[in-house]
């Protein structure tokens, strides 16, 4: 069973269903109990930094995902579910986020009127290296993306999958051990986003060696 994580964050339902159209057990809860005995964890959102970390806290949720994660099960941030997970947001005058990825989330900062903030569409995704995730996936393609903000991890290494956007070349996808995370909504990405879904619901945690293709 998949633990899809309450937080009162939007889009949540919208997981749900993409899980059920794979025939994949998933239910949106906020009990440590069922989180805890989940197979694997789904940490998705769409919203604003500030008032998910002040839910995170108030639901006493914080703790347990670092708990979850050290634990070695399997689990995905989308979107909002992603930044979090840094160490510090830019978002509503900065915000600390739940330290789980090294680094911050910044804002984007075009130059070019033509690009516009949100992004709000397909944009391509190229893989920096192997992920179980990504197989029957081929790199450069393209998912679907609602964000002002982009990821920015500290290390390389954490880095899996990378997309161009407002003169940025930004991480969007994180992969550091049992831990993935994907700025883009793969629940909204069509045929491709639903075979990353399929994928992680068989990944068993591990990651195979970094490799530079």
């Amino acid at each position: 069973m998949i633990a899809i994580v309450d937080y009162r964050a939007g889009n949540l339902t919208s997981v749900r269903l993409a899980f059920e159209a794979l025939s994949v057990e998933a239910t949106i809860t906020d009990s440590p109990a069922v989180i805890r005995a989940a197979d694997r964890v789904v940490f998705p959102g769409v919203g604003a930094a500030g008032a998910a970390m002040s839910n995170l806290q108030r639901l006493g949720l914080v703790d347990l995902l670092r708990e979850i994660v050290a634990s070695g099960k399997p689990f995905l941030g989308i979107c909002l579910g992603t930044q979090v997970v840094f160490d510090h947001l830019e978002e509503d005058g900065g915000v600390a986020g739940i330290g789980l990825i090294p680094g911050s989330v910044r804002r984007f900062q075009p130059t070019n009127r033509r690009d516009k903030v949100p992004q709000i569409g397909w944009n391509g995704v190229n893989f920096t290296r192997h992920h179980p995730v990504f197989d029957g996936i081929e790199s450069g393609s393209e998912f679907y993306f609602v964000h002002s903000y982009y990821p920015a991890p500290d290390l390389t290494g954490d880095v899996a999958g990378v997309t161009d956007y407002a003169g940025v070349t930004f991480a969007s996808i994180m992969a550091r051990n049992n831990l993935l995370a994907t700025q883009f909504h793969p629940e909204k990405s069509g045929r491709i986003g639903l075979r990353f879904l399929k994928n992680f619901s068989a990944w068993k945690g591990r990651l195979p060696e970094a490799c530079s293709c």
